[in-house]
């Protein structure tokens, strides 16, 4: 397994990987950041919601916009601005907060912020791509150490920004991610060795290389399932721990789910696979809807903490593959503008994932709930089933024939 990771490693993607995981910790923190702070200063849970809901309607709004000025002008020219537009715009909010400024201000800022958080985990994503375009057939295992990344900052990210805000001071789980944020993205940033090149429009009326939109569509909605999922399994987790009088152990439960997932991502990873990220999707999304069904039977805690445990095992490899099949099918100007649909897709169904599951709880309790995740299940399955491969620049079902060659490596 260690074998199959270092061939991808150099002390130049090390570093970009590296920094690129703690560039992207903020993701995790800002959104519970937010509503600790704002209730602590408010008394309001409903003020705290809806202030941590327009930071992310406008960061899902402007993640595709980024994406594309990305490809265009290069990540060491946007990533600067707009991570220091997101750090004044975060900073100005809490001091909003602090300083009892008008409300309207205080959601402003949060915009601003929101709007301009960068998605990291894109570019990171999208200079493996550039860095192993000679080697196609690692770009399974990079993209799975990055999901491992990913379920590293989901672990962390909320347990550290609720020990700092509830230990230190309500504000100092946002401070301490807006210095991650600010110095993890400047010193991604400016590594421009291993930074994909731009692909600036030399010519207003030039074309722009086509979306495979038969695929980039299925997979926003792959995206916008499994946030229902993801969103809807935080709240009825919590609420099932609740039930069980044991409320404090809700985080525990979450850690077991994605600690599950990161297994799954590492083991993922080392694995010479038989089958293209195609098939490995459509087999992840049936994985996680059989994952979910048992969930709404649980009688206990221990039993609920080997059910979420094994049901995480279903996520990672169903990202991966997601990221994958993108990588193969977009066109290298248009990488990460693509890819930010995939992630858009996954913020716009966190919101409706948690709020339909905190309806069920309240009208039929926490384990009912637990079927949102299988509709969020379902759904993944069937944007899965949706996908016609199109390959770079060719039509929907060619296959253009190294990528074939790359397709059966990773099979």
């Amino acid at each position: 397994m260690l074998q199959t990771y270092r061939q991808i490693f150099t002390p130049a993607t090390a570093l970009f990987s590296l920094t690129g995981l703690v560039a992207r910790l903020p993701i995790s923190m800002v959104g519970l950041g937010i509503v600790l702070l704002a209730e602590h200063e408010t008394g309001s849970y409903g003020f705290a919601g809806a202030l941590s809901a327009v930071a992310l309607v406008a960061n899902a709004c402007f993640a595709i916009v980024q994406g594309r000025l990305i490809d265009r002008l290069g990540q060491g020219r946007v990533l600067p601005v707009v991570i220091t537009l997101w750090g004044l715009g975060l900073a100005l909010a809490m001091g909003s907060l602090e300083w009892d400024w008008p409300t309207w201000s205080t959601f402003a800022f949060a915009a601003l912020a929101g709007a301009s958080l960068p998605s990291v985990g894109t570019c990171v994503r999208a200079r493996w791509s550039h860095t192993l375009a000679d080697r196609p057939a690692l770009l399974h295992t990079a993209f799975s150490f990055e999901a491992v990344g990913d379920e590293a900052v989901f672990l962390v990210g909320p347990i550290a920004v609720t020990m700092l805000a509830t230990g230190v001071h309500p504000a100092a789980g946002l401070g301490t991610a807006l210095v991650v944020g600010l110095v993890g993205t400047y010193a991604f940033a400016v590594q421009r060795g291993t930074e994909p090149p731009a692909h600036p429009r030399s010519d207003a009326h030039a074309v722009r290389p086509p979306m495979p939109w038969s695929v980039i569509v299925p997979l926003t909605l792959v995206g916008a399932a499994l946030g229902v999922v993801f969103g809807a399994a935080e709240v009825v987790t919590v609420a099932f721990a609740d039930e069980q009088g044991h409320k404090a152990l809700s985080g525990v439960l979450l850690g077991i789910w994605a600690f599950g997932s990161l297994v799954a991502g590492v083991v993922s990873g080392a694995i010479t696979w038989r089958r293209g990220p195609l098939a490995r999707l459509r087999i992840g999304a049936a994985g996680m809807v059989v994952a979910a069904v048992p969930l709404t039977f649980v009688p206990n805690l221990p039993v609920m903490a080997l059910v979420l445990l094994l049901g995480g095992v279903a996520i990672s490899p169903t990202l991966i593959a997601a990221m994958s099949l993108a990588e193969q099918v977009l066109p290298p100007a248009r990488l990460t503008e693509g890819m930010a649909f995939i992630q858009t897709g996954l913020a716009v169904g966190l919101a409706p994932g948690a709020a339909v599951a905190g309806v069920v709880i309240d009208e039929a309790g926490a384990s009912p709930a637990y079927l949102v995740c299988v509709v969020g299940g379902v759904l993944t399955l069937l944007g899965a089933l949706l996908i016609r491969v199109a390959p770079r620049g060719e039509a929907p079902d060619s296959v253009r024939p190294h990528e074939h060659t790359a397709a059966d490596h990773l099979a």
